[in-house]
């Protein structure tokens, strides 16, 4: 059976397969982080930040709703990071099959700061592996 697009989103997330994820990106996508203030162009750099999250933010990651419409869908998020608990929205606009748009946004100000470090650690970190 062939998952949904959605389903396929949440595969990743569970699973940490980030050739699904790779796959499941547009090349012309765009990501918007709750850190950086312009947005990101193309599938190798959207696909480097959510590498990134998938693997600074997964211990305890999880989705606790979603509002879904046509194209679009918005995923509620809650996880702790460095003591912090960490609630935001993921807001996913697919093309398709493909995603072509993902923003990300965060609450409160001190976890906007704790997600900031543990992402710039894991870029760091992949751009130091390249």
């Amino acid at each position: 059976m062939k998952m949904n697009r959605l389903d396929r989103w949440h595969h990743v997330m569970s699973h940490g397969d980030m050739k699904t994820l790779y796959d499941l990106l547009h090349p012309d996508c765009t990501f918007f982080s709750p850190v950086v203030h312009t947005p990101q162009q193309g599938r190798e750099i959207t696909y480097a930040y959510l590498q990134a999250a998938n693997k600074a933010l997964s211990d305890n990651f999880q989705y606790v709703r979603e509002v879904i419409q046509d194209d679009q869908a918005v995923l509620e998020f809650t996880v702790m990071v460095d003591g912090i608990h960490v609630n935001g929205v993921d807001i996913i606009t697919f093309d398709g099959d493909k995603i072509i748009e993902f923003k990300v946004m965060v609450r409160p100000l001190k976890a906007v700061n704790a997600v900031w470090n543990q992402m710039a650690m894991m870029l760091d970190e992949r751009k130091n592996a390249s």
